[in-house]
């Protein structure tokens, strides 16, 4: 669906939703309702709530850009109710969406195409604690719920105790908890728009572990853009995004996250719907690739023509 087209049509953009990524969510739909309206496209807010379907019939939305992150927005569920109503929708499609969200189902399919990602085993809700902690051989591990995202309910555990107290706030969002070798290196990510990988990000928590302060607070992360690897280190980086995306059939920007040990490159996970706040990774690998931030949106906007 190219411009001309679409500065005709009326775009919702879905923003807010139920998930615990709310806030980050408001962020960044914010910013790219703005974004539109500036470039002259007919665009709409919606918070994304339980009335969704009656606000998009009611707002007359023709064309969606959805700007969610988490559960309900980014998992799948949207996407499939946006099918039903017969609206096109900017970046990945059901399945692609409903794999990336599951950290499980993403690193299996990894494994299974040549990509390496940290050990990792999963502990499920009604599992012996101590049974599952009595397995792990190398720590430290770190617990993340299955289908969460901005690490919210992340934990680094250094021995079966630390592991217990992770896996009881892990399940305070997610029935399956993702426990992985907790890799100690050089965290990158790649951001790939519409197939193309962009310049890598080298990520550099000043508290040491970038977490959802980290993410989301200004100057608590320093991002070496270009990022100073090597070049066959940089340009594994880009090339493994871009079949990593490839893989979950991922359309759109999505963003890829690493990391380093070593000189070995480990895909931790996905994101299908990458922040575009102002902190944001996506936008800021655009910029260096010399794609500001109203251009940006508007490619990704295109991307709601794709068939998924």
């Amino acid at each position: 669906m190219n411009r001309n087209e679409l500065r005709k049509m009326k775009i919702a953009v879905l923003y807010g939703g139920v998930s615990s990524e709310r806030e980050v969510s408001l962020r960044t739909g914010s910013a790219v309702l703005t974004a539109l309206t500036r470039c002259g496209y007919n665009a709409v807010g919606i918070d994304a709530d339980r009335d969704l379907a009656g606000k998009l019939l009611a707002t007359g939305a023709e064309v969606v850009f959805i700007a969610l992150h988490g559960r309900h927005g980014e998992d799948g569920t949207v996407q499939g109710l946006l099918e039903i109503l017969g609206l096109p929708y900017t970046g990945s499609g059901v399945l692609a969406s409903s794999m990336a969200m599951d950290k499980v189902t993403t690193k299996r399919l990894f494994l299974q195409q040549g990509i390496s990602t940290p050990d990792f085993c999963v502990y499920h809700r009604g599992d012996n604690v101590e049974n599952f902690t009595a397995q792990i051989k190398h720590w430290p591990v770190i617990a993340k719920p299955v289908h969460e995202g901005s690490t919210i309910g992340v934990t680094i555990a250094h021995n079966p105790e630390e592991l217990a107290a992770g896996l009881e706030a892990g399940l305070a969002y997610d029935r399956t908890i993702l426990v992985e070798e907790f890799i100690q290196g050089d965290e990158a990510t790649v951001s790939v728009l519409n197939g193309v990988a962009l310049p890598v990000i080298q990520v550099v928590p000043k508290s040491g572990f970038y977490d959802f302060s980290s993410k989301y607070t200004a100057g608590q992360t320093e991002y070496l853009l270009p990022a100073p690897f090597t070049r066959e280190i940089y340009a594994e980086l880009q090339e493994s995004a871009v079949a990593a995306v490839a893989i979950l059939d991922c359309l759109g920007a999505a963003r890829a996250d690493f990391m380093i040990k070593k000189g070995k490159i480990y895909c931790l996970e996905v994101n299908t719907i990458p922040g575009m706040t102002e902190t944001s990774l996506l936008p800021k690998a655009a910029a260096q690739a010399g794609i500001d931030f109203d251009e940006l949106v508007q490619r990704i906007l295109e991307s709601a023509g794709t068939e998924k």
